[in-house]
């Protein structure tokens, strides 16, 4: 279904074109500055159909409610479509595998992640490069979590917080997470995609561009920053108002996070200069 893919035509519906897919998105309603709309889950395939990131578990009062709400979507949604064949996440942050335990009480399945535990469960495939689960194929993307992969889908790229539907991602700081998720951006690049599913915003049916925007914006900041250092800057204050100045102040921890993954890239490639302050994450 997915080879046969084609280019959107301008307004067309999103779901007309994922269902080119064999792709179902349903939104979790956990609006907020780093999960944008709300969390995406994503059911891959049918007889049976694979969730991807179920989303983040309920909790007391109406989150609980909006929590079970979602939930229920998507017990419908895999039984219209034949059974849960599995769910896969992309990475393990609680808003996207904080419903897992409650969605595997309702349907037993195996469970495919990159770590060995998943919400007290041992995960029953462990996600690692060219690992295939159902209808997915992992590609790790690092970055803004150690355990992150692309599950790719035919020609579609369900791509979590790799790349989201609008906006940037932070990268947490851990040892060559950078360099890793520009590799991983690269060899996204190298496939012919016709569709990326992220984790916040909607799907993105011209993969090259913005996985090109994605690139080069991460090396643009680079840019600034090491600008920045080459003028004297040293503390991370500065080093912000350099490099992120376009971000929001209620953003500015994020982007601490992220300079501090910019800052041990420099340093791994031996380009950070003596008296750099990094930041406390």
């Amino acid at each position: 279904m997915s080879a046969a893919a084609r280019a959107p035509a301008p307004g067309e519906p999103e779901a007309r074109l994922l269902a080119e897919h064999g792709i179902l998105r349903l939104r979790a309603e956990n609006p907020g500055p780093l999960t944008l709309s709300g969390t995406n889950t994503w059911v891959v395939g049918s007889d049976p159909a694979y969730v991807v990131d179920p989303g983040p578990a309920g909790q007391a009062g109406q989150a609980g409610q909006a929590g079970e709400r979602h939930l229920e979507r998507i017990l419908a949604a895999v039984r219209e479509r034949g059974g849960l064949g599995g769910v896969a996440l992309t990475h393990d942050h609680p808003d996207h595998s904080g419903a897992v335990a409650a969605l595997l009480a309702r349907v037993d399945a195996p469970l495919a992640a990159a770590g060995a535990h998943v919400a007290g469960r041992r995960v029953d495939v462990q996600l690692a490069d060219g690992v295939v689960f159902g209808p997915l194929t992992a590609l790790p993307t690092p970055g803004h979590s150690v355990d992150h992969c692309a599950l790719i889908a035919g020609r579609a790229c369900l791509c979590g917080d790799a790349v989201l539907g609008e906006g940037s991602v932070f990268i947490s700081p851990d040892p060559g997470a950078l360099a890793g998720y520009l590799d991983g951006l690269r060899r996204l690049l190298a496939l012919p995609l016709r569709a990326l599913c992220p984790g916040h915003g909607p799907a993105v049916f011209d993969p090259h561009a913005k996985l090109t925007e994605y690139v080069e914006h991460r090396l643009e900041r680079e840019r600034r920053l090491v600008a920045a250092l080459d003028a004297g800057a040293r503390g991370v204050r500065e080093l912000l108002d350099a490099a992120w100045a376009d971000v929001p102040e209620q953003l500015r921890p994020v982007a601490a996070v992220t300079l501090a993954a910019h800052l041990d890239k420099l340093a791994e490639e031996g380009r950070l200069p003596a008296g750099v302050q990094r930041p406390s994450v």
